[in-house]
């Protein structure tokens, strides 16, 4: 199959080649998850509180923001390449805690709905990633509460030519550039953020263009005049480095810079499962926490597993060891994965998420999709789980 280079986030048309082989980790064909009966559980011990195979629904395809999930399984697992999901006994501190984890890929294995909508279809799965602006938008019709924070600041950015644009450094500086220069912002149409930028006087509609598709061509084409959205934690290396007919550096900005700070990809439960799954929540946040920790100390292993999985689901997506390594890298060096303003991993900040839900609250209430009535900040996150021992 010929392989185009597939962004992050977008829907993407025409027909993709499935693999409907199963592999182990050993290479060999496989009909079922990993045994586990002959494993000694460790000091933590989950099967008597969690489901016995713990199932988490990702956004997107694997990649290193997942890592902290892959870390869990990287030894010992089951590849089913036509359902896009790995399996594998879930380990901490490389000792098996009594359950299994099933890892989904997201995007186009579940046809790029939300998360949110795959976790309400699927009774199955015990949580999912959920942005905290998705969770405030579908509180009426999906409601979410998020339990842990992989990502402490979202990737998601604008980028821009630093030869045709020297003087933008910050987004308050990328419309007056583009007004003068007569380029386009180009982003995927119906990205909340872009409503909040608008609103804040940080763009307009003569410098936007919702026809992003996560391919590279139209940047390419404008030769440097346009920008585009994208993951400061990919698309920087893949355009220097894996975009032949660019072939050289981009800068960019943080959208989280703007004041649009939503919680990328956090770890929820649907609602109304949450008291049922609160004593398993106990015992497993900690351990997400503790293999996130883990992972980006030592991500070789990880990622090890994530490029094969990407090779075996043959999505379209390509994803390289140069991205993975410098993915790994960037988060660490900007502080999208970290403590944040606190010494605790994987908790949310009170007042930051308060100031989100009132941006994201006026954004969607104006786009005709309020939050549910009376909802507050409190019913869609908690840190209660969260051990607050657990650090970078």
């Amino acid at each position: 199959m010929k392989r185009s280079t597939l962004v992050r986030g977008t829907a993407v048309t025409g027909a993709f080649a499935i693999a409907i082989t199963l592999t182990s980790c050993a290479g060999s064909a496989a009909d079922s998850a990993p045994s586990s009966s002959d494993l000694t559980i460790g000091s933590v011990d989950l099967s008597a509180d969690c489901p016995a195979t713990i199932v988490v629904q990702t956004d997107w395809n694997p990649e290193a923001e997942h890592g902290h999930l892959y870390e869990m399984i990287k030894d010992d697992y089951t590849i089913d390449a036509g359902t896009k999901a790995v399996t594998g006994p879930l380990k901490v501190d490389g000792e098996y805690t009594g359950v299994n984890l099933e890892i989904r890929a997201g995007g186009p294995a579940i046809g790029f709905q939300t998360v949110s909508a795959q976790m309400y279809q699927d009774d199955s799965i015990t949580l999912g990633y959920v942005s905290t602006d998705e969770a405030i938008q579908l509180s009426s019709t999906t409601p979410t509460k998020a339990v842990f924070a992989p990502l402490d600041i979202s990737p998601t950015m604008v980028m821009w030519d630093p030869t045709t644009y020297p003087n933008v450094k910050t987004i308050q500086d990328v419309k007056p550039a583009l007004e003068a220069n007569k380029g386009v912002w180009r982003y995927f149409d119906g990205s909340a953020y872009i409503e909040y930028l608008k609103s804040s006087g940080l763009a307009s509609a003569d410098i936007l263009d919702g026809s992003y598709d996560g391919t590279p061509s139209n940047f390419v084409a404008a030769g440097g005049k346009d920008m585009q959205q994208g993951f400061a934690s990919a698309e920087p290396y893949v355009y220097e480095n894996e975009v032949s007919a660019w072939g050289k550096p981009v800068d960019f900005a943080l959208i989280h810079d703007s004041g649009w700070q939503t919680y990328q990809s956090s770890m929820s439960v649907k609602a109304a499962d949450f008291d049922t799954l609160s004593p398993c929540l106990t015992k497993l946040v900690p351990v997400l926490q503790k293999a996130g920790v883990a992972y980006y100390k030592d991500p070789k292993a990880a990622n090890d597993l994530i490029l094969k999985l990407v090779e075996d689901y043959d999505t379209g997506w390509t994803y390289t060891q140069g991205v993975a390594d410098y993915s790994v890298k960037t988060q660490v060096d900007l502080g999208l994965v970290g403590d944040g303003p606190d010494s605790t991993y994987g908790n949310f900040d009170d007042a930051r998420f308060a100031d989100f839900f009132d941006k994201a609250s006026k954004v969607y209430t104006d786009l005709g999709t309020p939050p549910a009535s009376g909802y507050t900040p409190e019913d869609l996150y908690t840190n209660e789980f969260i051990d607050t021992s657990i650090s970078f």
